[in-house]
């Protein structure tokens, strides 16, 4: 796993964060100083609910899912971060972000900034500011695209949209098309879409059945032609 203690290290991932790209070399400096770094094994949990309001924190290796549990103990899968990915903005903000538990899916470093630092070093630089205001008008596009997913009543229609937007996210261009560069069970996509790992397994095989999509090893999914083709943009 990369050690991210390195200046250069750290100023290289500071400057592929969008809203972070426009500081200067001290001003990342004294961004290191205030991130508190902190390595996690598979399936450790990161941040409890109660915790997540009050950090911003950024994955420097690894991967992490969001999840929210419901009162009646089942798990919902909200969101899932890679390396180069940021989280907890909004709740940096406002501090009013619907608490959720951060659980490492594989080995991971990740860093953290609190609210209090956050708003002491970042709000107050001007550039930052409207990074941060483009980055949320993004956020909210995405969010009004999970929203109007979640209004089809058509199962398949929810199963394309989760692949679709994992092809965006971990998708790497192969000459049969696109693979899916993370393990994604059933289960998985059934909590993102909020339907039956059942109704998920059924419509994986139909989609398997008509050539538009196939599984490889280790759970990846390979989105042919056919599927990229067939699943229209929202």
């Amino acid at each position: 796993m990369k050690d991210f203690t390195h200046k250069m290290d750290f100023h290289h991932f500071i400057n592929n964060i969008p809203f972070l790209a426009c500081l200067s070399d001290d001003e990342i400096n004294d961004i290191k100083k205030i991130t508190i770094e902190k390595r996690f094994s598979k399936n450790q949990v990161i941040l409890q609910e109660e915790d997540t309001p009050h950090y911003l924190y950024f994955v420097y290796s690894g991967k992490v899912k969001v999840v929210q549990r419901s009162g009646d103990g089942k798990e919902r899968m909200i969101a899932i971060h890679k390396r180069g990915d940021f989280f907890g903005e909004m709740a940096a903000l406002d501090g009013m972000t619907a608490p959720a538990t951060v659980i490492a899916i594989e080995d991971a470093k990740v860093g953290f900034i609190t609210r209090a630092d956050f708003e002491n070093h970042l709000l107050k630089n001007r550039r930052v500011l409207m990074e941060i205001i483009a980055m949320l008008c993004g956020r909210l596009r995405e969010a009004w695209r999970m929203l109007k997913m979640m209004s089809f009543a058509d199962a398949e229609k929810r199963v394309r949209i989760i692949l679709k937007n994992m092809e965006e996210q971990f998708g790497i261009k192969d000459q049969r098309g696109t693979i899916i560069n993370f393990k994604l069970t059933h289960k998985d996509i059934a909590e993102f879409a909020s339907i039956s790992r059942e109704t998920v397994t059924r419509t994986i095989k139909k989609l398997v059945d008509a050539g538009e999509i196939e599984i490889l090893e280790n759970r990846r999914f390979l989105l042919k032609p056919a599927f990229l083709k067939n699943n229209d943009p929202l």
